[in-house]
């Protein structure tokens, strides 16, 4: 069955009578979710992970707690201290910190945290696993999860070239190739991204995240002049784990030596998204986004017909 099928969004809808909450990670997206909600007059109770999420939330949400990443029962019992039944998830969280030395003293899960662990021992750590056993947890509570992208759908992509420089045709060709490598990445619930130069991979994301990622493909390719191809899975759920870029994506091409980033339209979100086409623009770093690779014309390299 498609994940969307299996796990239907929740509607949130502008000046929501009782309050929405935010299960925060790391980046930029947990604060233009809240921003946007506060502006909207949803109140927002955030639990934000420790050593994850920026501190500055606190200044837009109705109420705040700090929670570390495997405290599930306190996370469970702030929110049910608010009255909360619909939540949001926003922000990365370092699976590294599961590969921690002494990660049970070092993390010191509550005993619901422990429980949960001990549950699902014998399944994998892949994100979708993951996450949709933590969607689960909650729903046991009565709580439920949406897509935050419904307060702000304005940070998903839009088709098109976004920067000012397009791609090569030599460029047109890898972002092609790597479109299928990426699109298989995901649907092994690996990673996100691939980076590509004359349709040869040379770096794909797993655990440690798009920027390491970049920065390990220039380490490979000296030269430079790579594409990196960011893609949503085949059956993406947009609760959790959308494709995300930002101005550091762009700083990470730039100190690596890429010059192209593809993504794909609707299905990524681009936070402070003048900042990243400025930076872009500034460095000569091409940004475009597609529905699918079959909408690249072969004779001009442009973009048509995106929405067919």
């Amino acid at each position: 069955m498609p994940l969307e099928a299996a796990c239907p969004t929740l509607s949130i809808t502008p000046k929501s009578p009782e309050p929405v909450g935010l299960l925060a990670g790391s980046g930029r997206f947990p604060v233009l979710f809240a921003d946007k909600a506060r502006l909207l007059g949803i109140p927002i109770v955030c639990v934000g992970i420790r050593h994850h999420a920026d501190p500055c939330l606190q200044r837009y949400c109705w109420r705040f707690y700090w929670a570390g990443v495997t405290r599930l029962g306190r996370i469970v019992r702030c929110f049910r201290r608010e009255g909360v039944t619909k939540i949001v998830m926003a922000g990365k969280i370092a699976k590294t910190v599961m590969f921690t030395p002494w990660r049970v003293l070092t993390l010191l899960p509550d005993w619901r945290g422990v429980r949960f662990w001990l549950r699902r021992r014998r399944r994998d750590n892949r994100d979708d696993s993951l996450l949709l056993d933590v969607i689960e947890e909650f729903a046991s509570e009565g709580m439920v999860f949406a897509s935050a992208l419904e307060v702000c759908p304005e940070l998903l992509a839009s088709p098109g070239l976004l920067s000012l420089r397009a791609p090569t045709a030599s460029q047109w060709e890898d972002i092609r190739f790597g479109w299928t490598m990426a699109k298989e990445l995901g649907r092994l619930d690996i990673g996100q991204s691939v980076v590509v130069k004359e349709r040869a991979v040379l770096a794909v994301e797993a655990i440690e995240g798009t920027d390491r990622c970049i920065l390990r493909a220039g380490e490979l390719c000296p030269a430079g002049g790579f594409s990196l191809i960011k893609v949503s899975k085949p059956h993406q759920d947009m609760r959790f784990d959308v494709p995300t870029i930002g101005p550091q994506t762009v700083r990470s091409m730039h100190h690596a030596g890429g010059r192209v980033i593809a993504i794909e339209a609707y299905k990524t979100i681009i936070v402070d998204q003048a900042e990243t086409i400025q930076l872009a623009n500034q460095w000569n770093i091409s940004i475009v986004s597609l529905i699918r690779p079959e909408t690249l014309n072969d004779k001009t390299g442009y973009l048509f017909d995106l929405r067919s």
